[in-house]
């Protein structure tokens, strides 16, 4: 019975060193395996909204919701350079949000004129005391968004997941 038990540990000994040299050597497939997603990571293309085809100004001189758009060759410079299926699913929220931002508009500030901005590169937001603030659109990276003036504040881009509260605070 004792050399069972020694036999025992010793099986139990060997296998431990196994089982330490066969993962230290399988690490260098690991660090095989590391290399080689840093290497599709570091190759993976990411840039920013590609700017807009027009140089126009959209003036806005009174309470307004302006919606922004990319417009047509943008859209498709944007499509091109992301993930199909990321594009698509980003066009289907964007879609939604801006949707449900309209009907929150509509009914809660009518007072608010919705404007929509497609074929633009800049905002140009006239206060009711004279005072201009110029938005480039090339700057923000988000081609959808949602800019709320109410010509006594500087306009606001608003989250469109949570317009009921940003508008609120924003115009009371």
């Amino acid at each position: 019975m004792k050399n069972t038990g020694h036999y025992f540990f010793a099986f139990m000994y060997v296998a431990g060193l196994s089982l330490i040299f066969f993962s230290c050597s399988n690490n260098e497939g690991s660090k095989q395996r590391d290399k080689n997603s840093e290497n599709k990571i570091s190759t993976t293309k990411v840039s920013a909204k590609p700017p807009s085809t027009y140089p126009d100004t959209l003036t806005i001189n009174l309470p307004a919701a302006v919606f922004y758009h990319p417009d047509s060759l943008q859209l498709l410079k944007i499509k091109a350079q992301t993930d199909s299926m990321l594009f698509d699913g980003s066009t289907h929220e964007f879609f939604y949000q801006m949707r449900n931002a309209r009907m929150v508009i509509k009914k809660n500030w009518p007072n608010l004129t919705i404007i929509e901005a497609k074929n633009y590169r800049y905002l140009l937001f006239i206060m009711q005391d004279g005072k201009q603030e110029c938005i480039d659109l090339d700057k923000k990276n988000d081609g959808y968004g949602l800019f709320v003036c109410n010509g006594i504040k500087p306009p606001l881009l608003i989250d469109m997941t949570n317009i009921e509260t940003e508008i609120s605070f924003y115009l009371k």
